[in-house]
This record gives structure tokens, C-alpha cells and sequence, in this order.
């Protein structure tokens, strides 16, 4: 515990002052981080991002995470698409299988696009909330959706928990942690509204917490899932007493996405 006190006071020491100071730090951080979390994802089925398929998929990823804005610069810069360097990924990737005669296989293609999507979509909204008008308050209402969701799952959970929610996956999950973390989001959700208005309605506040939430401890389950299908106990050993970067950052791979598919930032 008192490991993960120290690394959790260090790491917020670093990260929240270059969230706040956004632009070029705030990304390339975002892409420091991402890179580290296809490492991980990777090494989890045995791949190595120190290799030819590794380098692609880091391609990949890196170009999934330029931000919009920049995305026009690529295109005059270079004559193709966000699309256009993917769909080459594949392709490559698909290439490298027969090169290597199947000592990478299909599938070990399909996994490395598909590790490089999963991480680099999520990273990217990162950066995309963080660029927008009142970014931080975007960065800090979803920071505070999950983390409070975290903690009243784990609290009600412990003092009320009797049902599992899905033992196959996590075992130390509960149905009443789940709704307790929702409950409690909402809580805090409505006093940052009160604080710091972030919508013009408290029902689509409310509403939008609630699918925050949910979609915060999917995530979680994501990457439980993916943990105990490659029977491994943290993605990563970075921060000490917490695990790797997808350990800390799996919720946030799907929230952020969500509030912009909902039109929530903006």
C-alpha cells in the first residue's frame, strides 16, 4: 500500500501538471504513454515491439494519434490519409506473415492492428478532449467519472457485495460495486456541475455519467479479460503497486471515445 501511495503521488506530480499545460508536452506524453501500452499489449501474447511487426504496428499506432487538426498537414504533406496508412499497416503486417513463413502468423497480424486500434482510438480522444475549448474541464470531469466510479465500486463493493458480476472475468467484482460506482459518479458528477458547469442540462449530465460509468467498468473488464486470457497479473510493471499504463488507463480508452460519440465534448 504504501508503494502505491509513492507511485501514485510521483506519477500525479508529473501528469497532472502536463495535463494542464496541454499542447505539445500534453502529446507527445500521450504518445509516450500509448507507445508503452501497445508494449505491453503486445508482450501479454508473447510479441515483441522491438521487431519488424512491432515497428509496424508502432507505425500504426503513431498515425492513429495525430489529432484532427494536424491530420490536414499529413494529407498535404504527404498525399494519403489516416485511412491510407492503416489499410498500408495491414497490408505490411499481412506481407510480413508469408516473409517470415508463418512464424508470425495471421492471427499474430490480426492481434498487432488490432492492439494498435484498441490503444491508439483511446489515446486519441485523449488528445482530441485536451485540444478542444475547456479541454481540461472535458480531461478533469472524465478523470473524475472514473475514479469515483473506481472508488464506490470498491468501497460499496466490499461492504455490500454478495453477488459477483463476472467471476470468469474478475472475480472481486460485484453487481453492488457496479451500481454502487455509478451512484457514487453521479454524486460527484452533479457537485462538478455545481462548481464547474460542463452542461446546459443536469438530465444529460446525469445520463451521460451513468454511460460513462458503465462504459469505465467495461473497460476494465477489457482489459481483465485480456489479462486472464494471456494469464498475466498487471499489463505492465511501470508503476510500482499499480501495474502498467493499460492497468491505469483501461477505463479511459473508453470513456473518452463514448463522450465524443455522444457529442458530450465539444
Amino acid at each position: 500500500m504504501k508503494q502505491r501511495m509513492i507511485t501514485g503521488v510521483i506519477a500525479a506530480g508529473l501528469f497532472i501538471p502536463i495535463v494542464v499545460l496541454g499542447g505539445l508536452p500534453f502529446t507527445l506524453l500521450v504518445y509516450a504513454m500509448a507507445a508503452v501500452g501497445l508494449f505491453e499489449i503486445l508482450r501479454m501474447k508473447g510479441l515483441s515491439i522491438f521487431s519488424v511487426h512491432g515497428f509496424i504496428s508502432l507505425f500504426a499506432l503513431f498515425i492513429f494519434l495525430i489529432p484532427s487538426k494536424w491530420s490536414i498537414l499529413l494529407v498535404e504533406t504527404t498525399g494519403y490519409t489516416k485511412i491510407d496508412f492503416a489499410l498500408m499497416a495491414v497490408l505490411l503486417l499481412l506481407t510480413y506473415t508469408v516473409v517470415v513463413k508463418n512464424r508470425f502468423t495471421f492471427e499474430d497480424a490480426a492481434f498487432s492492428i488490432l492492439a494498435a486500434l484498441y490503444v491508439g482510438i483511446g489515446f486519441f480522444y485523449f488528445i482530441e478532449t485536451r485540444l478542444v475549448e475547456n479541454g481540461l474541464q472535458f480531461v478533469i470531469f472524465a478523470l473524475l467519472i472514473i475514479w469515483t466510479t473506481d472508488s464506490g465500486a470498491y468501497f460499496t463493493g466490499k461492504k455490500f457485495g454478495k453477488n459477483k458480476l463476472w467471476p470468469e472475468i474478475s472475480p472481486n467484482k460485484t453487481i453492488e460495486g457496479f451500481y454502487g460506482g455509478i451512484a457514487v459518479a453521479i454524486i460527484f458528477a452533479v457537485i462538478f456541475q455545481w462548481i464547474s458547469p460542463i452542461s446546459s442540462s443536469y438530465i444529460v449530465l446525469i445520463v451521460v455519467t451513468i454511460l460513462a460509468s458503465v462504459f469505465g467498468q467495461v473497460g476494465d473488464l477489457v482489459e481483465s479479460a485480456l489479462k486472464r486470457h494471456y494469464n498475466v497479473k498487471d499489463s505492465g510493471n511501470l508503476l510500482p503497486g499499480h501495474g502498467g499504463v493499460l492497468d491505469r488507463f483501461d477505463s479511459l480508452l473508453f470513456v473518452l471515445p463514448l463522450l465524443h460519440f455522444l457529442h458530450f465534448v465539444g
